[in-house]
């Protein structure tokens, strides 16, 4: 029952905080400078009753509350409205661009726990020799390189000049896929490998001197066995919360890197639909992030039952 309440709460805090986002959104782009009808007629010449006509068909003169609470409805029922760009459902244009950016994130993520893991522990395990000091020094220059400039260096270096990776798009078959999204990927997990490498360390250098570990060496067991079989388990928790948190915000950040490969996703859709205030997409595409986020914490939460029967114990008894 505790557990329930918890989660409970989790999700009544969601929805307030989605319906303020929402608000906010929905407020900022009415607010903006221009409208959509300037984006459908572009350069074309316009009468008075041409501009009427679509700002009536967009209720673009109703008051703002109408507007919202209109809008509100037919997202509560799941339906994002139409695109005023593209004249498609909202949701089938972002259920088009989502396998990208779902594609980006989750190799991003792989490849973000697959390095930095194994190379925080392998730090903490030399604690000031040279191998540490190196691992520490590469972490700080990819903590400072921005992944756009890093989206770059790797064009040129890997697709352009070498030719070993395609320069941009996202490939049709799943092994074209793999290979399109292998540069994105690294120029999207480098600061977030060298962030979790960091976490790790700290994490793992923390639980040196705890008394299971002591014992466990007084026991005589081998070190490699004491690191990954006790210390690893217990330096879990903030490592989990870094890399739900990555997650997240590879699925909702990585425009820069989709622009600088010249990627279909979310965050390029984001850019257009800002640009042509499409206000339907990018009030969809805001939702979806903060639901993102929300449904990420979430899952962190309920994964912290499972690692660590602290946490587990702490709820219950709460």
């Amino acid at each position: 029952m505790a557990i329930l309440t918890l989660i409970s709460r989790r999700l009544a805090a969601a929805l307030v905080l989605l319906g303020v986002l929402s608000v906010l959104t929905y407020g900022l782009l009415v607010a903006s400078p221009g409208g959509p009808e300037q984006v459908l007629l572009g350069n074309r010449p316009s009468t008075a009753e041409t501009r009427a006509a679509i700002r009536a068909e967009y209720h673009l003169d109703d008051p703002f509350p109408l507007r919202y609470a209109r809008w509100l409805g037919d997202a509560v029922r799941g339906d994002f409205g139409i695109s005023i760009y593209s004249r498609e459902p909202v949701v089938d244009v972002i259920a088009d661009r989502l396998p990208v950016t779902a594609g980006l994130a989750g190799y991003a993520l792989l490849i973000t726990v697959a390095v930095g893991v194994p190379v925080g522990l392998v730090a903490a395990m030399g604690r000031g020799g040279t191998l540490d000091q190196g691992i520490t020094l590469t972490s700080l220059v990819l903590l400072a390189v921005p992944p756009f400039a890093l989206s770059i260096l790797l064009l040129y270096g890997f697709a352009v000049t070498l030719g070993w990776f395609p320069v941009f798009g996202a490939g049709e078959t799943p092994m074209e896929r793999i290979s399109h999204l292998t540069l994105p990927a690294i120029a999207l997990a480098a600061a977030q490998a060298a962030m979790v490498v960091r976490q790790m360390r700290a994490a793992a250098l923390d639980l040196a001197g705890q008394d299971f570990l002591t014992f466990a060496k007084a026991r005589g067991l081998p070190r490699r066995r004491i690191w990954i079989g006790y210390a690893l388990r217990n330096a879990a928790l903030p490592v989990l919360t870094v890399g739900g948190l990555l997650l997240a915000a590879n699925l909702t950040g990585a425009l820069f890197v989709e622009q600088a490969f010249g990627l279909h996703g979310l965050g390029a859709l984001l850019i257009g639909a800002v640009g042509q205030k499409d206000i339907p997409v990018v009030q969809a595409l805001v939702l979806f992030g903060g639901a993102i986020v929300v449904a990420v914490n979430l899952l962190i939460d309920l994964a912290y039952l499972v690692v660590d029967p602290r946490v587990r114990h702490g709820a219950v008894a709460s």
